[in-house]
């Protein structure tokens, strides 16, 4: 499913403009089969304003500090499975090449697991989703539901036959030594 994307800025006069309006096709992945992610905006700074409304520089997936993203996640059923023939080394160089960074945070040996230097205001816009955390501890979350994460160890489950479709917005942390 293509997004659109509506973007604002001003002249250099401060009259307010629309300096673009175009529909994101979703990023897919191999590796991560009925998942979808739309990349809408991004900045590895803190914004500041006036601004023509060119997009900043944002490349990696996850967000410096100080940074943020801006898109949609939808998680396909957890019964969707990867394909048996799957080249794992070429899934690899793709996710890598497409969501650069995703792969570095996640945990080999509990699939989905990861963490990040992130806080993430998650929204469920649509289906349901299970957020898991350590130890197992888990929380159902419907359309509707909002979810504060504060750079904690965690994974994302849809338990269900349809997929779920997730607002985020990443927004850059330092994380203090332990």
């Amino acid at each position: 499913m293509t997004m659109r994307c509506v973007v604002t800025g001003q002249k250099k006069d401060g009259t307010s403009v629309i300096v673009a309006d175009t529909q994101v096709e979703p990023v897919a992945v191999s590796l991560l089969p009925g998942t979808e992610f739309h990349r809408l905006w991004g900045s590895d700074t803190a914004p500041t304003l006036p601004t023509d409304g060119k997009a900043p520089a944002h490349d990696g997936y996850f967000p410096p500090p100080g940074g943020y993203r801006f898109g949609f996640f939808t998680l396909g059923p957890d019964s969707v499975a990867m394909p048996a023939d799957l080249d794992l080394e070429a899934a690899l160089v793709e996710l890598g090449t497409k969501l650069p960074g995703l792969a570095e945070v996640m945990e080999p040996d509990h699939p989905g697991m990861h963490t990040t230097d992130t806080v993430d205001l998650d929204l469920v816009v649509s289906g349901e989703v299970w957020l898991e955390l350590d130890d197992g501890e888990e929380v159902q979350l419907r359309a509707g539901d909002c979810v504060v994460q504060n750079g904690t160890r965690h994974a994302w489950h849809n338990r269900t036959s349809e997929p779920a479709v997730l607002f985020v917005t990443l927004l850059g942390a330092a994380r203090a030594p332990r």
